[in-house]
């Protein structure tokens, strides 16, 4: 009778172990949504739960089985020869959906860094936005002309270490099919409005420049022009300290 029992619990084991594998690793999965994914994730960490609580089941019949061979070598022999392919079965199974809860879990994690990648460059598009805005309408002087060029280049300064990530984080995605419609969207709304501003601070970059060069030609004119008016005006000074004649001075002083 306990053989019988022992034989019916091994069947029972097999059959749990192959409900198992049909629900948690035949069946295919489509993440196209965030839901769906995180959903996936909790499902197979549920999994990998229940199929590790069966552990002491096999156990306590590895135990019992090998208890019943010391008593009856005839009847013991022939559930240890079917233990073992339960055993090799389960190892099997539990090492399958421990494989299967990290691949998710790291999918997950993929996709979570993917979004902060974007938060933080979002984030650095706006503050170049802004910079690129506050270059619009400057007062004609040189110090803010100079101040609003170095403002945008220490933004445009940015590493590109940022955007890499996203790329290949995404690109990781979008090739295992997981949430490749969603990735895709976010991707080319950053990737244009990226190119739009870059471009743009750029033009606005080389204008500034330009314009601060003329400034300061000009201002370096103004600067001999005044420097040659104060030595004239010293020259006349001077003539007319000494009384001369105004046709006795050179052509340029009359």
């Amino acid at each position: 009778e306990k053989a019988v029992n022992l034989k019916k619990d091994l069947t029972e084991m097999q059959e749990w172990m192959t409900q198992a594998e049909e629900e948690y690793l035949e069946k295919d999965f489509e993440y196209k949504s965030p839901e769906e994914l995180e959903n996936a994730v909790e499902e197979m960490k549920r999994a990998k739960e229940d199929v590790l609580q069966k552990e002491v089941r096999v156990k306590i019949l590895k135990d019992n089985i090998k208890m019943l061979a010391t008593k009856v070598p005839s009847s013991g022999q022939d559930l240890a020869t079917e233990l073992n392919v339960v055993l090799e079965n389960y190892q099997l199974l539990c090492n399958r959906i421990r494989g299967k809860c990290h691949t998710l879990e790291e999918v997950w994690s993929c996709w979570i860094e993917l979004l902060q990648y974007l938060d933080l460059e979002t984030a650095w598009l706006n503050n170049l936005e802004e910079r690129v805005q506050m270059t619009e309408n400057l007062p004609e002087k040189l110090d803010a002309v100079n101040d609003a060029l170095e403002s945008l280049e220490s933004v445009l300064r940015h590493p590109a270490d940022n955007r890499t990530q996203i790329r290949e984080l995404g690109q990781t995605l979008i090739d295992g099919g997981i949430l490749d419609d969603i990735i895709s969207e976010k991707l080319e709304a950053f990737n244009a409005r990226y190119e739009e501003l870059s471009h743009l601070a750029v033009s606005r970059q080389i204008t500034l420049e330009q314009q601060l060069q003329t400034m300061r030609e000009t201002d370096h004119m103004l600067q001999v022009l005044q420097e040659n008016l104060a030595e004239l005006d010293r020259q006349l000074t001077s003539y007319l300290t000494d009384r001369v004649d105004a046709f006795q001075m050179p052509q340029e002083a009359q």
